[in-house]
């Protein structure tokens, strides 16, 4: 049977979930992939309160949604990062604390942790998130970058990493790292160095999104197959590259989403670059069986319009491979 197709509710946090999942299942999602900001999913509250899933699985229920993952890409990406005023806004209280960089990193490392458990109460088994990254401001080799610098950047993830990977494996959950820039792994190369660098951890892989690597021209059909057995989840998305007016290129010009300069911009499905079916042939290629779940993000289409038409457009492509060679029917029997 095609795979279950599902809203990541991120950029959706504005809207309490009991208003988005009666929106979502009109939108013509089969569940959601709960965000862990917003009122969404609460790592903590769930931890303390048997009560508070329990109401989280009820209010799906009444509108025939289920829940496969759940994502905390926020806090995810407090673990690694070069702590500054920006991560304030994106992190709980109880994690930026004073401030001080290392021990937000560590409450962050703390929460994450807790987020395995949580997902383990919620009957999940895939975490979705950033992780962060000590050497992402490397990313242009000037001034002169050495291998050594880079890798210890790696292995500074490792360290943080093994220990909460430690834990997923405990409540039998997988973490699943969005390839993207500004994470530890953000292309094939150093998602090769990323998985290295925490000992081949089972419960270390992908969360698949095309969008972050078509316009870094990273093939993203390679992805699939190189990674078969580390893709715990998929997120559709789409982008386009190669528009903008030439002033801008491909790593932003500090220009924001929608600016008319940009060589590339994150578009509503269908409406980008990326060559789906050629990501779902590949996706079957290798049993990938979980959801494709929705991220929806094209500042220039109203959001509404843009799921529901991303909705139809997955469920349109979406196939069930076939279990019959097509030219078996000419042999003589």
């Amino acid at each position: 049977m095609p795979r279950p197709v599902t809203l990541f509710t991120g950029q959706w946090a504005d809207l309490p979930l009991s208003d988005l999942a009666p929106l979502a299942k009109a939108m013509g999602y089969d569940g959601l992939e709960l965000a862990c900001w917003g009122d969404h999913f609460n790592v903590q509250e769930a931890l303390k309160n048997p009560e508070y899933i329990k109401q989280k699985l009820e209010l799906l229920h009444q509108h025939d949604l289920k829940v496969y993952a759940i994502s905390n890409h926020l806090v995810g990406q407090a673990v690694c990062d070069l702590i500054d005023e920006r991560h304030k806004s994106i992190v709980p209280e109880h994690v930026w604390g004073d401030g001080d960089p290392e021990g937000v990193r560590r409450r962050a490392a703390e929460e994450i942790m807790d987020t395995a458990r949580a997902a383990q109460a919620l009957g999940v088994k895939v975490v979705n998130g950033f992780t962060g990254s000590s050497i992402w401001h490397s990313i242009y080799a000037f001034p002169p970058t050495s291998q050594d610098f880079w890798e210890a950047g790696f292995e500074d993830f490792g360290k943080r990493w093994g220990a909460i990977l430690d834990v997923f494996e405990q409540c039998d959950v997988n973490f699943a790292l969005e390839v993207h820039p500004t994470e530890i792994a953000f292309d094939i190369a150093t998602s090769e160095r990323a998985i290295k660098a925490v000992n081949n951890h089972p419960r270390f892989g992908f969360n698949y999104d095309p969008s972050h690597l078509g316009y870094q021209h990273v093939d993203y059909i390679r992805f699939i197959r190189q990674f078969a057995d580390r893709i715990f989840h998929v997120h559709m998305k789409d982008v386009w590259w190669g528009h903008g007016d030439g002033s801008v290129g491909v790593f932003g010009g500090h220009t924001s989403f929608g600016d008319y300069r940009r060589y590339w911009d994150f578009r509503s499905l269908g409406h980008g670059d990326i060559k789906f079916e050629d990501v779902l042939v590949a996706l079957n290629d290798i049993n990938y069986s979980g959801p494709l779940s929705v991220e929806w993000e094209d500042i220039r289409m109203d959001r509404v319009h843009g799921a529901s038409e991303s909705a139809a457009f997955v469920r349109k492509l979406d196939f069930t491979p076939s279990r019959v060679a097509f030219d078996a029917a000419f042999e003589r029997k």
